[in-house]
């Protein structure tokens, strides 16, 4: 079943119960902000103290970053991730199948998005939830001219405790420490004792959460980067909508497509980025 809700100051979102799992989607930003399986704690992971009101990102769940990933390249007044996190959206077509429930929700270049970024553009996200969820977000260039893009499925996972964790499938590829400047070589799996920001490239297999009692996978197409990121103890405290202790809780592993894996799409063609995950 697929129905509309509302907070109580008017915040909209989309709540999908089927057989196998439960969602809810906000219309802002298309940000999904719940999934778990019935019987299992939620997958994502939300700050308690996020805010669900309009023109403010809701901390936790998967922000959707797009047209770019991060800072903006020029202007240091532009928002960060991009713009897509926080312009209302359109849910285009719904449909509930065997077990599954899927949504589509639609993005198209307006006078308020031109003042930012002067492309015209058609962006699609298709989220089936079930046993899996998956994420397809689709960027078409409606313009003249190609242009480029960096974006991320910004996904924090809910975790039992950050020293319980380890992240497999990224050995031996090359990232970017986003924290000293530095181009280093993945040895082992990761694993966290202080804040880790950074940008994996060649990432070619899928990812593995490695929690005490669970492993989550997540497998991406059209993407050759992640993003692994905790803020630990310091940033945690300074980060608005972030309790003292959120770093304990949750992780961020982002299928993405930046900075060395940034995506140019001519006239009238498409690019899609795409993740499965799934908990066993």
């Amino acid at each position: 079943m697929i129905s509309f809700k509302t907070f109580p100051d008017g915040f909209e979102y989309i709540e999908v119960v089927n057989s196998i799992a439960k969602a809810k989607i906000a219309l802002q930003g298309a940000h999904l902000f719940h999934y778990e399986r019935h019987g299992e704690t939620p997958l994502l992971w939300v700050s308690k103290a996020s805010n669900f009101t309009l023109g403010e990102s809701i901390r936790g769940g998967i922000p959707l970053c797009w047209p770019w990933f991060g800072m903006h390249k020029t202007d240091a007044d532009m928002p960060q991730h991009g713009f897509a996190r926080t312009f209302m959206w359109k849910l285009i077509d719904s449909k509930d199948l065997q077990n599954t429930s899927k949504l589509t929700l639609l993005l198209v270049s307006s006078e308020e998005s031109l003042t930012l970024w002067p492309y015209q553009f058609e962006l699609t996200y298709t989220l089936t939830i079930g046993r899996e969820l998956s994420l397809e977000l689709t960027t078409k260039n409606l313009d003249t001219e190609a242009f480029s893009i960096t974006q991320a499925l910004h996904t924090y996972f809910n975790i039992s405790h950050i020293s319980n964790i380890h992240v497999n499938g990224l050995q031996n590829k090359p990232y970017f420490d986003a924290l000293t400047g530095e181009n280093i070589i993945q040895k082992g799996a990761v694993t966290f004792n202080s804040e880790i920001d950074r940008v994996y490239q060649n990432v070619n297999k899928p990812i593995n959460l490695m929690d005490k009692r669970k492993k989550i996978t997540i497998s991406t197409n059209g993407s050759n980067s992640a993003v692994v990121w905790n803020p630990w103890i310091e940033k945690c405290a300074r980060m608005s909508a972030m309790e003292n202790d959120s770093y304990k809780t949750m992780v961020c592993i982002e299928s993405a497509n930046a900075f060395d894996d940034a995506r140019t799409i001519e006239p009238g063609d498409t690019h899609t980025l795409k993740a499965s995950i799934v908990r066993t």
